[in-house]
C-alpha cells in the first residue's frame, strides 16, 4: 500500500515534509549552507574544482512569507576577494532557471558596482544550481556555460561569468568521485564519502533545530492558508469568469514570489498547464 510517503502523487503535509527533508530539500540546503560557511566553502571547491581562500555570507537572513512581498530566499549568496558565488538547490524543473540564472548574474554585478567597484574590477562571478531532474535534457551530470561568440564559437567575451548546473539525477556520469558522491547523496540520500557524512549530520542538526522548524511550518501553513481563502472564494477551475480572474491573479502573485509552477497550481486551483503559461510573462520579484 502507498504511503504519502511512497507514493508521488500524494502531497505530503508540512511534518511529513519536514520529517523526511534530506539536503535535496532547499529550505534544509540554504540553512546547512548558510550557517556552516566553512561546509559551503568546501561544497564549493568540491563542484567548481577550484580553491577558496574564504568566504563570507553578505546577504542578512529574511523570511518573509506575505505574498505582497518578497519571500523566502532560498539561494545562497558568498564571496571571496575576487569572487562572488550564489548556490542554489533546485528539487523540480521550475521551467525558468536560465532565466534566474541571468537575474542572479545581474544581482551579484549590481551588488558590487554599488559598493564602488570599476567594470574592471568585477568579482568573478559563479552560479550554481544543483538540479535533481536534468532539465536540459541531454544526459550530462554537468553543463558549464560562459558568453561566447556565435559567429566564432572559440572566441570568448572572457567577462568572468559562469553558469554551472548539476545534475543529480545523472550523478553515475560523472568522473569527479567528490562531485559524484555529493550529487548521489542529493538524488538518493546515500552516503559514499566523508563529507557526505558530514552533510548527513547536518541535515539532522538542522531539522532538529525548532526555530527552523516553526519557520517552514508558517511558510506551508501561509500557502495552505491562501488556498482554503482561494476556495471559500470560489478560486478553482471551471467557475464562472470573474472567479477564474481571481484565481489567475493569485496564481500571478506565487510565481512573483518565485514558488514552484507544481505547488502554484495546487494552491490556486489553476492546471499546471495554465500556470506554466502565467509563468511565461510574470516577472519574479528581486
Amino acid at each position: 500500500m502507498c504511503t504519502p510517503e511512497t507514493n508521488p502523487n500524494t502531497i505530503p503535509t508540512p511534518e511529513e515534509e519536514w520529517k523526511n527533508a534530506t539536503i535535496a530539500n532547499n529550505f534544509i540546503f540554504y540553512k546547512v549552507m548558510r550557517y556552516n560557511p566553512d561546509v559551503c566553502k568546501q561544497l564549493l571547491e568540491i563542484l567548481l574544482e577550484i580553491k577558496i581562500d574564504h568566504i563570507e555570507m553578505t546577504q542578512e537572513e529574511y523570511v518573509d512569507i506575505d505574498f505582497g512581498k518578497k519571500a523566502i530566499r532560498l539561494d545562497v549568496y558568498a564571496v571571496g576577494a575576487k569572487r562572488a558565488f550564489n548556490l542554489e538547490m533546485q528539487a523540480t524543473d521550475t521551467k525558468e532557471l536560465p532565466e534566474r540564472s541571468r537575474f542572479y548574474q545581474s544581482a551579484l554585478d549590481l551588488d558590487d558596482l554599488n559598493a564602488g567597484t570599476d567594470y574592471i574590477d568585477l568579482k568573478t562571478s559563479y552560479i550554481i544550481f544543483i538540479c535533481v531532474p536534468d532539465i536540459f535534457g541531454k544526459g550530462l551530470a554537468k553543463y558549464t556555460f560562459e558568453n561566447t561568440c556565435i559567429e566564432q564559437p572559440d572566441l570568448k567575451l572572457n567577462d568572468r561569468s559562469y553558469k554551472y548546473f548539476f545534475i543529480a539525477n545523472n550523478y553515475d556520469k560523472i568522473l569527479n568521485k567528490e562531485q559524484k558522491s555529493f550529487l548521489q547523496l542529493v538524488t538518493s540520500n546515500k552516503s559514499t564519502s566523508a563529507f557526505a557524512d558530514k552533510i548527513v549530520k547536518l541535515v539532522e542538526d538542522a531539522k532538529r533545530n525548532t526555530q527552523w522548524r516553526k519557520q517552514f511550518m508558517d511558510f506551508k501553513h501561509h500557502l495552505s492558508q491562501s488556498f482554503r481563502e482561494g476556495k471559500e472564494a470560489g478560486f478553482k477551475e471551471g467557475l464562472k469568469e470573474g472567479e477564474q480572474n481571481k484565481a489567475v491573479e493569485t496564481a500571478k502573485t506565487m510565481l512573483a514570489d518565485n514558488l514552484p509552477p507544481e505547488k502554484v497550481a495546487h494552491y490556486s486551483g489553476l492546471s499546471l498547464e495554465q500556470v506554466l503559461e502565467l509563468q511565461k510573462t510574470t516577472p519574479v520579484q528581486a
